[in-house]
């Protein structure tokens, strides 16, 4: 038995001693691992050596690329850095100081909509685990089903990353004076602490352990046989390469070009076999985008930018979504803790309500506010359209001019199922570094907009009820709050105003991301149902940009769920073909 086979066998073993509902912690804090290089150091041109080369070390191509390592060599092209030695990555008590870090060398990269709403997408290995409010929760079995999955291998994929980065929330007063209101106006049964999706009020789990640090996707890689991966940081891979064998036949992939932080070109070739493949786990940005600089996009989209044409696939970054996110800002009378989400509470209506409390300090930037800060672009004082980056820039400033005692509540939030409305996504330029044009087109649907309301409401009711009572001024009612939100200077301090919002215009004028956005590669339209890209072979597509809707109330769970989950149908398929030949 070899030494990783004992490797993994302890790693199985921490789990379930050290499993959430053991309350014990796993700090990875500083690991190395001794397959995980710059990618200077990697040859200009690598032939045949890799059975598999994933491109995106993200929250699904961690897992992948650690499953497929078992019995495979593996490369994978990460476009960013470690996470690791990172405290603005670790620490629950950062938060919002990568993201609001938009430097070259950040974590995140920024870009904002044609919407107008700000927003961020990962540049580091672990992908947005690195980076979100580290809320863990299950898709629904619903939503399995319909997405044609194995609900026994999904149970178990689920598991294994839950061994590792999932822990069990400690609960304290504000998040429980959430969860009591959320019960007190019926989002009913309370269905306790759970990983499941289950209507009513429940306590989710979170990648923060019980010392504030945050597990991510990367932790997976422990998983990994150190002998048969190898992880390149700071490759940013420009294009696919294929090949045709012969007039009719389809394009294969076969290898990719990258380049590396010191801006040099390398090449690496698939290793020959019918069995390799190129798996594309860039996100829901990078992969539509890497499809169509490598030729497979809409015929005369690509040719806008000179990209020579593989196959016309006008489908390709269609079906765009992202889940708007509205909140409300309570101020509290009395000091509230320093949390993220924790609770949840899943309407009957279509929407989730969840919870942000605490005034946050970093060392960089002594008056962030978590998750609803104008440093991180979450910015609701305009509508989208008018948060320009002086407007931006003018409540940071008026921000930094506030009392700490301003800061001294939270807010409570709404995030739509789904969504319907529906947007899409083309490039900009022919430089992989550049963002896409994306549009989501908030609220385009009805339905999308009537949820939104709905929500809003559930909140409102919330926020008067007597389990909440607690952390709200009695003088101001939740209409007084929902004014003070949409048109304070900073999302904190209310204008002298005695106009009253509508609750379809507050939607419309204060609607912030909450990061889900998804789309752009999905099953049945680019890819098929083994995720395998419609008109070229070896390639797949493995991520959120295969979704036709976000899985659960936040979908990270699920994308490492399905890295792990099409690891092991890959292997099984190599294994079926081996067995039949």
């Amino acid at each position: 038995m070899g030494i990783w086979w004992w490797r993994l066998i302890l790693v199985s073993l921490a789990g379930i001693l050290f499993s959430p509902k053991h309350g014990a912690s796993q700090r990875v804090t500083g690991m190395k691992y001794t397959f995980m290089k710059n990618a200077s150091s990697a040859p200009s041109v690598s032939y045949y050596e890799y059975e598999y080369i994933v491109i995106g070390g993200g929250t699904a191509g961690c897992p992948l690329a650690a499953t497929l390592s078992e019995k495979h060599k593996v490369l994978v092209l990460e476009r960013g850095p470690s996470p690791y030695g990172n405290p603005n990555i670790t620490n629950l008590d950062a938060f919002g100081a990568a993201l609001s870090d938009t430097s070259p060398n950040s974590p995140s990269q920024r870009f904002i909509s044609q919407d107008g709403v700000i927003n961020s997408r990962a540049r580091v290995l672990g992908g947005g685990s690195c980076l979100n409010a580290g809320f863990y929760t299950r898709a629904s079995p619903y939503y399995v089903r319909e997405a044609g999955w194995d609900g026994k291998l999904v149970k178990k994929s689920y598991e294994w990353v839950e061994r590792v980065v999932a822990f069990e929330p400690i609960v304290r007063q504000w998040q429980s004076a959430v969860r009591g209101g959320l019960l007190e106006v019926g989002v009913l049964p309370y269905n306790g602490f759970t990983f499941d999706h289950i209507r009513g009020t429940k306590v989710g789990g979170t990648i923060f352990d019980q010392h504030g640090h945050r597990h991510t996707a990367a932790d997976l890689l422990e998983y990994a046989n150190p002998t048969q991966l190898t992880v390149l940081l700071q490759a940013t891979v420009s294009k696919i390469l294929f090949t045709n064998k012969g007039s009719r036949s389809r394009p294969v992939a076969s290898g990719v070009i990258f380049m590396d932080a010191l801006g040099r070109e390398h090449r690496v070739y698939l290793k020959q076999g019918p069995k390799s493949e190129i798996i594309v786990s860039a996100g829901a940005l990078g992969s539509p985008q890497l499809l169509m600089l490598s030729g497979i996009g809409a015929e005369r989209e690509l040719r806008k930018h000179n990209i020579d044409v593989v196959l016309n696939q006008p489908l390709v970054g269609q079906g765009m979504s992202d889940n708007p996110m509205n909140a409300i800002f309570v101020p509290s009378p009395v000091p509230v803790e320093v949390s993220l989400i924790e609770v949840v509470g899943i309407t009957n209506v279509g929407s989730y309500i969840e919870a942000a409390s605490g005034q946050m300090f970093t060392s960089r930037s002594p008056r962030d506010y978590g998750m609803f800060s104008p440093k991180i672009g979450q910015f609701s004082k305009l509508p989208p359209k008018q948060r320009s980056p002086e407007a931006v820039a003018k409540a940071i400033e008026k921000m930094g001019m506030l009392e700490p005692a301003a800061f001294r509540g939270g807010f409570i939030l709404e995030k739509i199922m789904g969504p319907i409305s529906t947007g899409e996504l083309q490039l900009e330029t022919s430089d992989p570094n550049d963002n896409p044009s994306v549009s989501f087109n908030y609220f385009k649907d009805p339905r999308d907009l009537r949820r939104c309301v709905q929500g809003i409401r559930t909140i409102e009711k919330v926020i008067e009820s007597k389990a909440f009572s607690r952390f709200r001024y009695h003088n101001m009612s939740a209409s007084v709050l929902l004014n003070m939100t949409a048109n304070s200077p900073v999302n904190l301090l209310p204008k002298h105003s005695n106009t009253a919002t509508s609750l379809e215009q507050f939607c419309r004028d204060t609607v912030m991301t909450i990061w889900h956005y998804h789309g752009g590669c999905q099953v049945g339209r680019v890819v098929d149902a083994r995720y395998k890209v419609i008109g070229v072979d070896a390639l797949r597509v493995i991520d959120g940009s295969t979704f036709n809707c976000s899985p659960g109330t936040n979908p990270q769970a699920t994308v490492m769920m399905l890295g792990r989950y099409m690891g092991v149908k890959i292997l099984r398929e190599r294994l079926a073909g081996a067995e039949t030949e």
